[in-house]
C-alpha cells in the first residue's frame, strides 16, 4: 500500500482483520509504530523515488496506489508509468489506483502487460465510505482469475 494516510489505516485494518498480510509504505520512520500496531508491515520509501519501492513489492499480490490527494504530477504519470513497469516481473496481480488523474498511464500498463486494475473513486473525505469502497475494489481483484 503506497500511501493513503488515515484513510490506508482504516482499509489496512480491515484487511488485517480477515486476515491479510498489508505491507504499508511511508517515508517517515516516526509512523513505524502506527502501522505495526494497525498490523502492517512497514516499509520505508518514497513514492516520488521508485527505486526505494522496488523490493516492497516481493510477495505482495496486490499494489495499492492510494496518491489520489497527493498533488505531485509526477505520482500520477512518470512515477506512477515506473512504478507500474516495476510490477511485471514481480508477485504483483493486480493494481488498485485511487482516482483517475493517472487513469491512462494505468490503462496503458494493463493493456500492455494484462495486470488487472481498478479504480477507486470515493471521497478522501469520507474515511469510513472510503476505506469501504476500497475494501471491496481490492476484494474484486483479488476474485480476478479465481
Amino acid at each position: 500500500m503506497v500511501g493513503g494516510g488515515c484513510r490506508g489505516l482504516a482499509l489496512a485494518r480491515s484487511l488485517v482483520a480477515d486476515g491479510h498480510a498489508v505491507r504499508a509504505v511511508t517515508r517517515d520512520e516516526g509512523k513505524r509504530a502506527q502501522l505495526e500496531e494497525a498490523g502492517c508491515e512497514c516499509w520505508i520509501g518514497d513514492p516520488d523515488r521508485i527505486g526505494t519501492l522496488r523490493y516492497a513489492l516481493d510477495n505482495a499480490t496486490v499494489l495499492l496506489w492510494l496518491l489520489d490527494t497527493v498533488d505531485v504530477p509526477e505520482l500520477h504519470g512518470s512515477r506512477l508509468e515506473m512504478m507500474l513497469e516495476r510490477t511485471v516481473d514481480t508477485t504483483v496481480r493486480g493494481v488498485l489506483y485511487e482516482g483517475r488523474r493517472g487513469e491512462a498511464v494505468v490503462q496503458a500498463a494493463h493493456d500492455r502487460h494484462g495486470i488487472p486494475i481498478a479504480f477507486l473513486e470515493a471521497d478522501a473525505d469520507d474515511t469510513e465510505r472510503w476505506a469501504t469502497q476500497a475494501r471491496a475494489r481490492l476484494d474484486e481483484l483479488l476474485a480476478t482469475g479465481r
